[in-house]
């Protein structure tokens, strides 16, 4: 079984008791530490014109570039589910974008199941900036 950070937990599930989520009641928190050692969290953020609202994931992204920071080292998510949530498809590509492919990503339910995986696992394939760095060619 894995066994979350107990920094990154306690500040996603903190952060999770904050989430604006009155039409799903879904309340999610992430926590980020950054290379430097820093933790960034964010909670889910609703609004009525779905899909307006904005993830923990991406609210701890944002939170960690206000910051100064650009490269994640490790996140945690926390979601109130019978088994860890993932991110959703935005979150992942958000992810991977300050973090490499090797960094941990851990998904926790507020019932102690946990589970560990790195970037790459969570998003394979992922669009990364090396696909804008080739002139495009036209098809025959």
């Amino acid at each position: 079984m894995t066994k979350p950070d107990p920094l990154l937990l306690a500040a996603a599930t903190d952060v999770r008791m904050n989430a604006y989520a009155p039409y799903s009641n879904f309340k999610v928190g992430a926590a980020i530490r950054t290379v430097d050692g820093h933790i960034h969290a964010g909670c889910n953020v609703e609004n009525v014109a779905f899909p307006e609202g904005t993830c923990a994931e991406a609210g701890a992204i944002a939170a960690m570039v206000a910051a100064g920071e650009t490269k994640i080292a490790e996140i945690l998510v926390i979601a109130d589910a019978a088994t860890p949530v993932p991110p959703c498809g935005g979150c992942r590509q958000k992810i991977a974008e300050f973090a490499g492919p090797g960094a941990m990503v851990t998904l926790c339910s507020t019932n102690g199941a946990a589970r560990d995986m790195t970037v790459a696992d969570l998003l394979p394939g992922a669009f990364d900036a090396t696909f804008l760095d080739h002139p495009a060619t036209e098809l025959s």
